[in-house]
């Protein structure tokens, strides 16, 4: 049975076996997730701590990804998934001790998020290069791209919901282990797919000449340089929101961890549409226009939410502004997998996901500390008006970008039609 154009991915069997263990295991991760942010919120009643808890989560984004591409363009990149899961699995069975114990702290789920992200900072970019490996030409790449972002972003709206309702109804201990049964999914997805044997790449440069070539690739050229820093600059803005979200669902909108879940839903069902819009492309041909005025519209709404007066007003502002965030972030994730050589994906792939996912922990502890001084609302607003001047700086190079992409579209026979 032929599939429709916006799933065309799924013909191939590895991919589809992909694309369910993430999907499940995702939705597990967000469950946790929920249970996390509530779980400090609770035992420390801080931003603060709420602001380091995600910080020790997502810095080895910045700090040991770009390292880690180098290393992924070496190994077995389904054995470093393999690794790097069975590693999360093993996090949060050390966390649901903990708990069964009463035992816990602050503190404790801190350390526990600086493990995870360890493993997060290598699985990141293993993920983005194995999906090449799972399609048997570069056509397919672009909907694979796509419905990788909107299966993760399914998860991000269907998990805060499902860990709000289960730590509301069961208390944060059944959340960590509904995360450790789904992450089963994706290890045995990962044990069922057949792909080319790993052949290991020798080198006599070192690890950081090398990485240096991949930062030399994605930066030396001026559009893919223009989307990289919008997008870190994007992410250390516009992420940031994640960190504070317990403060909004608990003192601004008067609710308990269902609320969370709600606000956390409400971002991840924009960030699915985005993606479904993505899915529905042929091609990458208007993705840089894309990221411009997606990371505009974006910084706007967030800072709109940062006053909206009720829950039913926030949710559709934070609704646009994750919709239009991850649409910035897919186009450049689009744009560069599909012109980078496959001798550099794992390093690029590494270089995107520091400025996405690197960039967000900084921004998270700096609006934690910010909101501590000034506010939640105004500290979440002031980084929305940064953002916003950003994606304008953005507007006024993009004729600029437009010309010096053009050429290398020709060069690798993109065609010209954008459906």
């Amino acid at each position: 049975m032929k599939l429709p154009n916006s799933l065309r991915a799924l013909q191939h069997r590895n991919f589809r076996l992909f694309i369910v263990g993430q999907g499940t295991s995702q939705i597990g991760n967000w469950v946790q997730l929920i249970a996390t942010s509530w779980l400090v919120y609770r035992l420390s009643d801080s931003t603060l701590m709420l602001g380091l808890s995600a910080f020790s989560l997502q810095i080895p984004m910045l700090v040991i990804t770009p390292f880690a591409g180098v290393l992924i363009d070496r190994l077995d990149v389904r054995r470093v998934l393999f690794a790097t899961n069975a590693l999360a699995m093993m996090q949060s069975l050390v966390m649901l001790a903990l708990m069964l114990s009463g035992h816990i702290e602050a503190w404790h789920v801190v350390a526990g998020n600086a493990v995870l992200g360890l493993g997060n900072a290598f699985d990141a970019p293993a993920r983005q290069a194995l999906i090449s490996k799972l399609l048997p030409d570069r056509q397919v790449l672009t909907n694979a791209i796509a419905l990788n972002s909107t299966v993760m972003n399914g998860a991000r709206f269907i998990g805060p919901m499902l860990g709000g309702l289960v730590t509301a109804a069961f208390g944060e201990v059944w959340s960590f282990a509904t995360n450790c049964t789904l992450r089963l999914a994706v290890l045995f997805a990962l044990k069922a797919t057949h792909i080319a044997k790993h052949v290991p790449r020798k080198s006599q440069a070192g690890i950081v000449k090398q990485l240096m070539v991949g930062v030399y690739y994605a930066y030396g050229f001026f559009p893919s340089r223009c989307a990289l820093v919008l997008l870190a600059i994007s992410s250390f803005c516009l992420q940031s929101y994640g960190s504070l979200m317990p403060w909004f669902a608990s003192q601004r909108f008067h609710g308990d961890s269902r609320t969370l879940g709600l606000l956390y839903s409400s971002a991840g069902l924009g960030a699915v549409c985005g993606m479904l819009y993505l899915a529905s492309r042929t091609n990458i041909r208007g993705l840089f226009k894309v990221i411009g005025w997606s990371a505009g519209v974006a910084s706007i709404t967030l800072i709109a939410f940062s006053f909206a007066p009720s829950l039913w007003l926030a949710l559709p502002m934070l609704f646009i502004s994750a919709m239009c965030m991850m649409l910035t972030a897919a186009s450049t994730n689009t744009v560069l997998q599909s012109i980078v050589p496959d001798e550099l994906r794992g390093r690029v792939a590494a270089l995107y996901v520091m400025s996405f996912l690197g960039m967000s922990p900084v921004g998270s502890l700096c609006s934690g500390w910010l909101a501590d001084w000034m506010g939640s609302q105004f500290a979440l607003a002031l980084f929305g008006i940064v953002a916003l001047i950003a994606a304008c700086a953005y507007a006024y190079y993009f004729k600029r970008i437009r010309q010096e992409i053009l050429p290398l579209y020709e060069s690798l026979h993109i065609p010209h039609h954008v459906s």
